[in-house]
């Protein structure tokens, strides 16, 4: 029997175009499969709750510390809902109302439903520190959109709901895709491999396959990208493209659900894929007939409002980072960096004057409590400044980085401003303390005493497996910042923990300086120079004929023992006949809060005021006999 050939023009035709589900339709889809997502995390609950019990990883007498900034009436409520009883009937609730919209039907109750679910997940999300992901978030916010459309009468504000979800979807993916893109992994194709080997999502013997195959992992690591990166054409000529991309999205998601654990990942992100079939069809089709496309002008006109303001927000935190402090004075190095710098030294101070260096992708506000402390209890002059890129100081960028040219900068520095004849304190923080270390032998005699605020050593990254390890990662956040920031994503930048914790005058200047790309272009700049550099580093390190104190965060020292080992031989390469060396544990700290938590900045202060005294050079007395001449004299 002959089969009736089937031309490829037509095979091919037949795996193109829109997916038409109608406006109902789509509402049904989506709460189904939204549905079956909860209705598993809330059976999961109720089969296992050791972790949310006492001594588990979602303990909630923990956890609850995580929200003590928010109000009595929260917290007490977040209290009551994490008591066993409460949260088990809870989800035995939210588990009969995921059943329930499974069942075929469409009445106004059903909005009713979605409703308690999406607002009740959105009330225990702070409860489930573990397992609280992307899955929750997207089934929460189908829900909620959805309950809203099934009670709304208007056909008009069903549409913009589901324009709403649709558009949320795409951004998931775009979003996901671009920041992917960022990271030297996926763009190499090596990215899969990686992910595979993980302990949590990883699979040994796909793994395996990957480094069998490399050209088929990089081809697939590159689909993916190609997948998330472009999922916007699906809106294309009324949605040729709809079938192959929600095909291959669904099959994405289902294989993540296999191999990485992902499960209700699948049906969570696939719940969207029905609005998003609804919104991409042609508006000609029957089933689609009568769509209301007008939110999507309302859209576009409050993006370009949106990015205008962020323009404008964008120059104004530029102006104000590189104005500098009221007072602040320029130095030119000879680079031709500009390099700006705040100071309390008087032409007739004398003794030691401290100069602070700060660590890479960080700021001279990070001391602003040593500096607040130094200057209020009778501490030395002080001399605070922006490495070339950062704050105010701007880089000229006349020939290659190297971390040299930062240590010949400090040098230009200090002769410019501090008068000859006054010894030097150089107090650096993280890669500010291995600058430091550089310049010192150059200062020769006027070098009083090194600070070694929990500093970089340059062996770090091939003594310690855990910096080594977290190198990539670093270069991807500061990547991404850098590009984020530049595309003026500033205004959407919350407002870190560290800030909050400055002194009050410091606050406004170092969020400005955090939100501004400059900050972190300087920083990948220096990132890079010292990631070859540290590679590079073999031996030991050169001894130095100054006091010198080390100070170690205890958290970077309990995680990385290592680190203590180098910092311990940071002080090796200072003792000596007459030399002072001190080390000392900041307990409780960690590397940023060292400076920027007043408990432990002020702590780390009292040690460098007294070992600043310990060190004190001597007053100078005259002999005997020229005091009583002298005292012949005056009489």
């Amino acid at each position: 029997m002959r089969l009736p050939s089937t031309k490829p023009k037509k095979l091919f035709a037949s795996l193109l175009g829109p997916v038409t589900v109608g406006r109902r339709r789509a509402m049904g889809l989506s709460e189904r499969l939204s549905a079956a997502t909860t209705l598993v995390a809330s059976l999961e609950f109720l089969s296992d709750r050791r972790h949310h019990r006492r001594g588990g990883l979602s303990d909630w007498s923990i956890n609850r510390e995580l929200y003590a900034d928010c109000s009595r009436p929260t917290r007490a409520m977040l209290d009551v809902l994490a008591h066993e009883r409460t949260a088990t009937a809870l989800y035995a609730a939210r588990a009969a109302a995921s059943a329930a919209l499974m069942l075929p039907g469409e009445g106004r109750w059903r909005g009713a439903a979605n409703l308690f679910l999406g607002l009740s997940g959105a009330a225990m999300y702070p409860l489930h520190r573990l397992g609280s992901d992307g899955s929750d978030q997207a089934s929460g916010m189908v829900q909620t959109a959805t309950g809203l459309a099934r009670l709304a009468t208007s056909e008009r504000t069903q549409d913009a709901l589901l324009w709403y979800v649709a558009l949320q979807s795409n951004m998931s993916y775009l979003v996901s895709g671009w920041v992917k893109l960022l990271g030297a992994d996926w763009r190499s194709g090596t990215a899969l491999g990686g992910v595979l080997r993980t302990r949590t999502y990883g699979e040994e013997h796909l793994w395996r396959l990957t480094q069998r195959y490399p050209r088929t992992g990089r081809a697939l690591a590159h689909g993916v990208l190609a997948l998330e990166c472009l999922f916007p054409v699906i809106y294309l000529k009324g949605g040729v493209l709809a079938r192959p991309v929600l095909a291959a999205t669904v099959s994405f998601h289902v294989a993540n659900g296999f191999v990485m654990g992902l499960g209700r990942f699948v049906t969570a992100f696939a719940a969207m894929h029905p609005m998003v079939a609804y919104t991409s069809a042609p508006k000609d089709h029957p089933a689609i007939a009568g769509r209301d496309d007008r939110v999507l002008r309302a859209v576009a006109a409050v993006a370009a409002g949106g990015v205008a303001v962020a323009g404008a927000l964008a120059a104004t935190r530029r102006m104000r980072v590189t104005d500098g402090w009221y007072g602040t004075r320029t130095v030119r190095t000879r680079h031709g960096n500009t390099l700006a710098y705040d100071t309390t030294i008087t032409p007739e101070g004398s003794g030691p004057v401290v100069v602070f260096v700060h660590g890479l992708t960080a700021l001279p506000e990070h001391f602003g409590w040593l500096t607040q402390a130094l200057r209020t209890r009778g501490g030395p002059q002080l001399l605070t400044y922006s490495r070339a890129g950062y704050g105010p100081s701007r880089y000229a960028g006349a020939r290659p980085y190297t971390l040299q040219e930062s240590v010949e900068d400090l040098l230009d520095l200090i002769d410019q401003t501090v008068p000859e004849g006054r010894p030097v304190v150089l107090a650096g923080h993280s890669l500010g303390g291995e600058l430091a270390r550089r310049a010192a032998p150059t200062l020769g005699g006027r070098l009083h005493a090194l600070v070694y605020l929990d500093s970089s050593h340059p062996g770090e990254l091939s003594r310690s497996e855990q910096q080594s390890e977290s190198a990539e990662r670093l270069t991807s956040a500061i990547r991404t910042f850098t590009v984020s920031l530049r595309a003026g994503l500033g205004v959407l930048m919350t407002r870190p923990e560290w800030v909050d914790h400055l002194p009050r005058p410091f606050r406004a200047k170092a969020m400005h300086s955090y939100a501004d790309a400059r900050m972190w272009t300087a920083g990948m700049r220096e990132w890079r120079a010292t990631e070859e550099d540290f590679r590079g580093h073999d031996g030991g390190l050169p001894p130095l004929a100054a006091h010198a104190l080390v100070v170690s965060a205890q958290q970077t020292v309990d995680r990385d023992p290592a680190q203590l080992l180098m910092h311990r031989e940071l002080a090796d390469a200072h003792r000596g006949a007459g030399r002072i060396v001190r080390e000392l544990v900041i307990e409780g700290s960690d590397h940023d809060t060292l400076l920027t938590k007043a408990e432990f900045a002020l702590r780390t202060g009292d040690h460098l005021l007294d070992f600043l005294r310990e060190t004190a050079p001597a007053p100078v007395t005259a002999p005997a006999a020229a005091r009583a001449d002298a005292a012949r004299e005056l009489s």
